[in-house]
């Protein structure tokens, strides 16, 4: 928008510049480099001239214009230590991967722009094209998917496989898969019979013919669907040829694929058959004849490597390929791509598998993804000791009522019985091990002085007939915590330390995204951080509300504390090594950082890929150019990155992403945003949201997994009604706090919330049957019988 004195006029974008700039490419694009930096680079490209790296690095962005911070996560990632300093004589290389097989494929079914998901089988399929990246080599910088559930969970299988999940993913309707009009949901066999197999074969094989348009009366016309709002009515094709599916997905090899490569980068698709037979037909210049021969099975990947930058003309596959020698990899006529496996040979192994499965007892699939991540020793102890402690707990539950007998411990002190012991309460008060713990039990939350805002369930969910839930149009702020890791369970200190989901935490994430939509929330873009844990989080809440493709935008700066030399030790471990005030201090304290990691240590940003590369707005460190330069035998800069933060050095960086970035991109302009992020990053955003004092602020306390609605409206935080009717201070622990995060919620005009209008039930209340498992009062039950009841007859 371009503003004056008196009138403010909106610049609608052209379609050539939303398509562009579609889930925010080009504004990563950007050039942010100032003259200064430019000239003092100038020896380094020089001597990159002379003497050019392995791997060479980014050249200069395709726009002039100046640049938003580019510390979002979907910043570019190279292998190169010092990224954006010189142009590449070397291509990148291009890996093209089909989505595995979805419920459609499987039944035969004519899909298109219908949304179906990947089958059991196609997940396997997925995971197995990882494994064979993985066995490659293959370090991925940048990931282009479509806008359909297949090929974005593709992705994410692929990403999580290989342990990059931090990478930036980008959306495009171009690369959907062919449309198919009318046919869209009719069985390919049953209308092969119907019609003849040469019409239908000319349907699905010719180069220009169309199948029957669709209508947009159609139960699948993509029209309707919100993840195509931002287009043009003319762009959503009723009907598409093979030809026309190519020409659409042209401008994403033209204006963003090709510009990748040509930058050194690996690049990643993820597509569906014909829109990959588009690329592989501009990429090997094949014959509008020849074409029509080739086929791309479900997820096998296919590299393509280029002679150089100019002419971008791909490479003859080698002979000498290792995959090759043992017949591992395939070639097909008409193609320069390496298929990394032969097709079929995953197929008939999981048949094989299937087979195995039903008729050998016991048998267990060996492929099968286990989920699990392995332990270190620290984390392997403190395993077995907590497991000893519920062990413990349960015992002591058993036989309550039985009298304790005296042992003999072998002691020859106190007569041989077992010494009386003292202990802390949670207040910090000494009583006896066993003794009477009745008395003044002062709760946690003493001075939480009000009730938080509870929003109720919609209607429909509690009572089912009464109609569609209402979707909340407004503008509104949604953060929530990850769920718990392994490393919150054993108390552990994390920080940038990338542990990801545990079981339960995962189930607290898609139990969120089950709460979100039964309150009628839908997103528009999602923020969340680099680590894994945040970005799992998200995908999961997005995965229950329908919308994984939605843009998400990573960064960095929402990443959680960074705990120096604490990270990956026990808080116990800590405070009996430190002492009680340090340990306090170091936790609790506002501006006291931990002890610093070493340049060498596993636990320095400036040793992972991610960082090394993706982090391009902070200064550069003489310091640490000089022992990257030491260490890799030629000039290199290498930025600071931190070795350890204070709480306020994580909300220096946090709290002025969400002011610059997030709320002129997002909030300002009226979208509804989801934050997923840790904890610390999230005091940040709550102390700046409600005026939390910085000496109440480290007695906030975040639950992992509980959605926090900040309402724009009212200017206040709400919870939202899972259907137990409990009281959520009661329920969650929000710490000290909890009174500066919990104000009352009034309207513009002073009267209440209308919101905000949840009776919580004492805690002996009945709640058998309630909607998430929980249950409500047995007047309110018997009120909505009632209703039921009405509604019925």
């Amino acid at each position: 928008t371009s503003s004056s004195t008196t009138t403010t006029t909106t610049t609608i974008p052209t379609e050539q510049e939303d398509d562009e700039n579609e889930d925010g490419w080009s504004d990563l694009r950007k050039g942010n480099q100032s003259l200064l930096k430019y000239i003092l680079k100038l020896p380094l490209r020089f001597y990159d001239r002379i003497f050019p790296p392995e791997t060479a690095a980014v050249p200069k962005s395709p726009s002039s214009s100046s640049s938003s911070s580019s510390s979002m996560s979907s910043s570019i990632f190279t292998s190169s230590s010092f990224a954006g300093t010189s142009t590449t004589s070397t291509p990148g290389t291009l890996i093209l991967v089909r989505h595995g097989e979805s419920t459609w494929n499987a039944n035969k079914t004519f899909t298109g722009w219908a949304d179906a998901d990947l089958s059991e089988r196609g997940i396997r399929e997925i995971e197995h094209a990882a494994r064979l990246l993985l066995e490659g080599g293959f370090e991925i910088d940048v990931v282009f998917t479509s806008r359909l559930k297949r090929a974005i969970r593709s992705v994410w299988i692929l990403l999580q496989e290989m342990n990059q999940v931090y990478l930036p993913v980008f959306k495009s309707w171009r690369l959907n898969e062919r449309m198919y009009g009318a046919l869209t949901s009719l069985s390919k066999t049953d209308l092969a019979q119907e019609l003849g197999h040469d019409l239908v074969q000319e349907w699905r094989s010719s180069l220009k013919t169309q199948p029957p348009p669709t209508t947009q009366d159609h139960p699948y016309w993509p029209g309707r669907e919100r993840k195509y709002a931002d287009l043009q009515q003319s762009q959503i094709p009723t009907t598409e040829s093979l030809l026309d599916c190519m020409n659409r997905a042209t401008p994403m090899w033209e204006n963003k694929i090709l510009y990748e490569l040509r930058n050194g980068k690996t690049v990643l698709v993820v597509a569906h058959a014909n829109t990959l037979r588009g690329l592989v037909k501009k990429i090997d210049n094949i014959s509008e004849q020849d074409i029509q021969k080739v086929a791309i099975p479900t997820a096998i990947p296919i590299i393509y490597k280029f002679d150089q930058v100019q002419s971008m003309k791909p490479l003859s596959p080698s002979m000498d390929d290792d995959g090759a020698k043992d017949g591992q990899t395939a070639f097909k006529v008409d193609m320069n791509g390496l298929f990394l496996e032969k097709p079929g040979l995953l197929k008939q192994a999981l048949a094989k598998e299937a087979e195995w499965s039903q008729q050998v007892p016991g048998y267990q699939r060996d492929m099968q993804r286990s989920g699990r991540t392995p332990l270190s020793p620290l984390e392997r102890s403190l395993y077995k000791l907590m497991a000893e402690r519920e062990l413990n707990n349960w015992a002591a539950g058993q036989d309550a009522g039985a009298p304790e007998l005296p042992e003999d411990d072998g002691s020859d002190g106190n007569n041989g019985l077992p010494m009386q012991l003292l202990s802390l309460d949670s207040m910090g008060k000494v009583q006896q091990v066993g003794g009477d713990k009745s008395g003044n039990d002062e709760a946690l939350s003493a001075n939480m002085v009000t009730q938080p805002c509870v929003t109720g369930l919609p209607s429909n969910v509690l009572v089912p007939g009464l109609g569609a839930t209402p979707i909340r149009k407004d503008a509104v702020i949604v953060i929530i915590r990850h769920g718990k890791t392994e490393h919150n369970k054993l108390g552990l200190f994390t920080g940038w330390e990338d542990a990801p989901l545990a079981k339960d935490g995962v189930e607290e994430a898609k139990q969120a995204g089950r709460l979100l939509r039964a309150h009628g929330f839908e997103f528009d873009v999602v923020y969340t951080s680099w680590l894994t844990r945040a970005i799992e989080t998200a995908w999961y809440v997005m995965d229950e509300m329908d919308c994984v493709w939605l843009p998400i935008i990573k960064t960095w700066r929402l990443n959680e504390r960074m705990y120096g030399k604490l990270t990956g030790l026990s808080k116990l471990m800590v405070k009996q090594r430190h002492g009680e005030k340090q340990f306090k201090a170091w936790r609790r304290g506002y501006d006291t950082p931990p002890p610093k990691v070493s340049s060498f240590s596993q636990h320095y940003p400036g040793n992972d890929r991610r960082y090394q590369s993706g982090i391009k707005d902070v200064r550069y460190s003489l310091r640490e150019s000089l022992i990257r330069s030491i260490e890799s035998g030629r000039p290199t800069i290498a930025r600071k990155l931190p070795k350890t933060e204070s709480l306020k050095d994580c909300m220096d960086r946090t709290i002025p992403f969400f002011t610059e970035k997030i709320v002129p991109e997002a909030i300002g302009k009226g979208k509804r945003v989801l934050i997923s992020s840790s904890e610390n990053a999230i005091r940040g955003l709550l102390m700046h949201l409600c005026d939390i004092p910085q000496d109440k602020i480290t007695g906030l306390e975040i639950p992992n997994g509980l959605p926090i609605i900040f309402d724009l409206r009212s200017k206040c935080v709400k919870l939202l009604d899972d259907g137990t009717g409990r009281d959520p201070l009661e329920t969650y622990n929000f710490g000290s706090a909890a009174s500066y995060l919990f104000r009352p919620c009034q309207n513009e005009d002073g009267s209440p919330d209308e919101e905000c209008t949840i009776q919580l039930l004492d805690d002996d209340s009945d709640l058998s049957g309630s909607w998430l498992g929980s249950g409500i009062s047995a007047e309110d039950q018997a009120s909505l019988d009632a209703i039921k009841q009405g509604t019925v007859n």
